[in-house]
């Protein structure tokens, strides 16, 4: 089964380009935890599908934007 892991990279961008740059500032403008962000990031734990469409409607991107597919090991 393959899993899903946030491009934080890309989200980070699209975050300085609106002016947040600190997770605070991305879990004020979106409502997600920030302590789901640094989990995100740090690939312990995929992303939910809410979570996903939430960060991709603050910034403007299309979730397939902000999602890496990796494969089964």
């Amino acid at each position: 089964m393959a899993t899903y892991r946030l491009r934080s990279a890309r989200l980070q961008e699209a975050a300085a380009a609106k002016g947040d740059h600190s997770s605070y500032a991305i879990a004020k403008r979106t409502g997600v935890a920030e302590s789901t962000l640094s989990r995100l990031r740090r690939g312990m734990a995929q992303p939910a599908t809410q979570t996903l469409l939430t960060l991709a409607a603050a910034y403007g991107l299309a979730v397939e934007e902000l999602v890496d597919r990796e494969a089964a090991a």
